[in-house]
Formats: C-alpha cells, structure tokens, sequence
C-alpha cells in the first residue's frame, strides 16, 4: 500500500512537469536575471549596426517595457522608428516618431525626428521597383511627396538652426519640383485625352501654387494649346504673351513667331 501511494506521488509530480508550459521566450523568467539598461541599448545599437532592425526592435522594445522612464527609454522610442525606416516599414516608423514627438516634444534631439519623418515619407512608397528603375515622384501618388514636404517645414520652421535643416531645405525644392511635375503629368495627360478643361486647371494650380518652379513655363505652353482647343482666342493670345516673355529672357525662345511655331509641332 505503501508502494502505491508513492508510486502515484511519484506519476502526479512527473505529470505536473510535463504539463507545466513553458515561460515565454519574452517573459522576464525566460530572461533570467534583469540585464542592466545599458546593456539593453548597446545590444540594439549592435543589431542595427550589423543591419539587423527586426532583432534591433524587439530590443528596444523589451528595454523600454523594462525600463519605461530616464533617457534611454527616450533614445530607444527614437531609435525603433529609424529601425523601422531602414526596414522600409513606413507606417509603424511613422508612428513611432509621432509618439516620439507627442511624448518627449522637448527632447534635444526632437528636431532629428522631425527629419526622419521627412526621411520616412519621401521615400515611402519608393519600394524596390522604386530604386531598381530610378522612378520618377512625379510619376507617383503626391501625398507621400506633400507628407514629407510638412515633415521637412515643420523642422525649418521650428528649429532653423538644426543640423539637419540645410539638408531638408533642399530636399524641400526637389519636392516642390516633383509636386509641380506631378501637376504637368496629370495636365499634358488630360490635354491628350481632349479634357481641356481639366488641363487648364492643372496647368492653373502650377502658376499659383509652384510659380518659381521651371514648370511654369511648361505650365504656359499647356495652357495655350488649352486655350486654342477651346477656341479661346484672346485667352491663348494673352498666355502666349506672358510666355514668350519669360522664355525669352532665358534666351529659349527669342520671339512669338518662333514659339507659335514651336508649340504647333
């Protein structure tokens, strides 16, 4: 009897182990003893060096549930968005600087957020095919390209002396650029469908919205052939006018005749 009662002890005991689940691989029982925060960030720093931004993450992550308060949780929250930049994930990089900004909007290094998101949206939808056929931003949604033109204004405005803001001046005129090459491959695309119209209003929207761009001037040409379709006569007169006096300065087009010849091609 006494051999029974053991002998079931014994199975009971053995079954408790076998059915006892496993700490999570995340939990801090899986983790042992608390790694120290430093130790934390150094690791993650090392991942992201070595282009690992998955594994840099889930670092960051862990360090900031650990220790949610002091610089480092502040430098990590910064650190998942730029992890996520790199890994082309636009939106959870988006919200993690967001979060940043809404958070700490005193941080010193608030400004270089700013500057990811700027970062982030200008070339977010870029992808592989993006980089591998050089596509032009004209050529694709605008919004992302206006995301990051207010990203980049933020931080200009905000913090004109910051390191980052010459750099973001220029990358602002490359998207005033494609944001006025985006209104003129929308308008010379209704122009040869006949929507005259719809031209117009395109061409219209580079003149009073991107006026010191060099598409204006092919604003111009759009909006004369506009005018002649329609059979706007003093219209078409008057925007021929205004071109070939711009364009000649330039010394492109040295006089109506020769631009009435040029744009009958």
């Amino acid at each position: 009897m006494r051999r029974s009662l053991a002998l079931i002890l014994l199975l009971s005991l053995t079954a408790c182990q076998l059915f006892t689940p496993l700490p999570d691989e995340n939990s801090a029982a899986a983790a042992g003893p608390s790694v120290p925060v430093e130790q934390l960030y150094a690791d993650a720093q090392s991942e992201i060096k070595d282009g690992n931004y998955e594994k840099a993450v889930k670092l960051l992550e862990r360090l900031q549930a650990r220790y949610p308060y002091g610089r480092y949780a502040q430098q990590a929250q910064m650190e998942i968005a730029y992890a996520h930049y790199k890994q082309r994930e636009p939106d959870p990089a988006l919200a993690a600087a967001d979060r940043f900004i809404k958070q700490y909007p005193n941080n010193p290094n608030v400004d270089y957020v700013y500057y990811l998101k700027g970062l982030i949206t200008f070339n977010s939808d870029l992808g592989i095919f993006g980089d591998l056929f050089l596509q032009d931003l004209s050529e694709r949604d605008p919004k992302s390209a206006q995301e990051s033109f207010e990203a980049f204004r933020e931080l200009v405005t905000r913090f004109p002396d910051s390191r980052y803001t010459p750099d973001a001046k220029v990358r602002m005129q490359y998207l005033i650029n494609a944001l006025a090459r985006s209104e003129i491959y929308a308008a010379n695309y209704y122009l040869r469908r006949g929507a005259h119209m719809a031209a117009l209003n395109r061409a219209k929207t580079v003149l009073t919205t991107y006026p010191q761009t060099p598409q204006a001037v092919e604003a111009l040409q759009i909006m004369v052939k506009a005018y002649d379709a329609l059979g706007m006569t003093d219209l078409r007169d008057d925007t021929q006018r205004v071109l070939v006096k711009n364009t000649g300065k330039a010394g492109t087009i040295a006089s109506e005749a020769a631009w009435w010849q040029f744009w009958k091609r």
